[in-house]
């Protein structure tokens, strides 16, 4: 009998999961999958390491909602373990706030911090909760464990922490948190294996995704980042405007007649290469569309990055790699080209046949500044996180 953990991911409208069994020292995935369209059409989908499918659909309109989406899950997932032993239950929150530094053993207590978050993360934080609570009332006996995207940020100094605003707003937690840590904190893992020197020196990490940020690390350990007190600041992404001028806030507000809500969700859901172009979040769209909106956003995308690279890589007071990791980053040959291209004179050079291979090397045995792209995996750093902590 092997031990196994169950890590959920849960999002507004899906529930990712995961389930890990110990092989020796390491976690093997068993089995992963979601439920996604809860409350539209939804569709249960798993693929087993063996590579056989488990699906199920519901009759498009039913509202199946998280909490029934999650009693099916853990139905299933209770029928997979067989001769394993369940020992928790690794969840990813997006938002840990100024309280929660590390992992912690989820209890009451700790997800009314939680919810008290929710302002800060309103796309993430309240489906995070919801799985908290429905194994808290239904299987209290099960521990769980929350895994925060902005722990990994705080190793940056004060500095780097601070916004040009009273000590008192400081003090009540209005800060530089980051995010997309349980990512960068993998990278750092899976870099050691590939190049000590970038492993052990300056590295600028970029997730890009539907949600995209950058991370300057040291020796493996964030610096800082672009992304601050909530998920939307740095960079353009697939529908977030990243890093906006407050006075467009007050201006919206005075002269527009928008309230906080209705600004929300412009800069949440209505921004980016969406709203750049006015066709889709998706970067694989944009870059197969000959529209000039499309080439706009895109160029945007990348314009933005190569301010923050520069930026970062003034923070570091140098550069040893960068690492492109997440959906665009691992996926899109053609973005890591263009960044690259943006950072020659940081002495980044492409190997052009290594990226449309896809790396883990990208760069040019010569190139002073080494390029990679690696794959993250922020499900098994949860497993790990989850075992370590119980």
């Amino acid at each position: 009998m092997a031990d196994a953990i169950i890590v959920i991911n849960s999002g507004s409208s899906s529930i990712k999961f995961s389930l890990f069994v110990e092989n020796g020292e390491e976690l093997r995935v068993d089995l992963r999958g979601q439920v996604e369209a809860v409350h539209t059409k939804p569709r249960f989908a798993a693929k087993r390491r063996d590579g056989t499918k488990a699906e199920k659909a519901w009759p498009e309109g039913t509202d199946l909602g998280h909490d029934r989406a999650l009693d099916h899950l853990f139905t299933f997932l209770r029928s997979e373990l067989s001769g394993d032993r369940l020992i928790g239950v690794g969840h990813r929150v997006v938002h840990g706030g100024p309280d929660f530094g590390g992992p912690v053993r989820i209890d009451a207590g700790v997800v009314a911090k939680l919810e008290a978050l929710v302002p800060l993360a309103p796309l993430h934080q309240p489906a995070a909760l919801v799985p908290m609570r429905r194994l808290l009332d239904r299987a209290p006996e099960i521990p769980q464990v929350a895994c925060f995207d902005t722990s990994f940020h705080r190793t940056n100094p004060e500095v780097a922490q601070r916004y040009a605003l009273p000590a008192e707003l400081h003090e009540a937690g209005v800060r530089r948190y980051g995010f997309h840590g349980l990512s960068y904190e993998y990278i750092a893992s899976a870099l050691g294996r590939l190049d000590t020197k970038a492993a052990s020196g300056k590295t600028v990490v970029l997730h890009l995704g539907n949600g995209a940020s950058m991370c300057a690390m040291e020796s493996g350990r964030s610096v800082t980042s672009t992304m601050g007190f909530t998920a939307v600041e740095g960079l353009a992404m697939g529908t977030r405007c990243g890093s906006l001028d407050p006075g467009v806030i007050l201006y919206l507000m005075d002269h527009r007649g928008m309230d906080a809500r209705a600004i929300e969700k412009l800069l949440y859901q209505q921004s980016g290469l969406l709203g750049v172009s006015g066709i889709s979040s998706d970067m694989r769209a944009l870059l197969a569309s000959d529209d000039p909106r499309a080439k706009l956003a895109v160029d945007l995308f990348c314009y933005r990055i190569r301010r923050e690279l520069g930026s970062l890589a003034a923070a570091l007071g140098g550069l040893d790699a960068i690492v492109f990791t997440a959906g665009v980053g691992k996926n899109s040959a053609v973005i890591r080209e263009r960044v690259c291209r943006d950072a020659a004179w940081l002495e980044v050079d492409l190997d052009p046949a290594a990226n449309a291979a896809g790396g883990p090397r990208i760069s040019t045995p010569e190139a002073r500044t080494a390029a990679f792209s690696i794959p993250t995996n922020e499900e098994l750093m949860i497993a790990r996180h989850t075992r370590q902590l119980l």
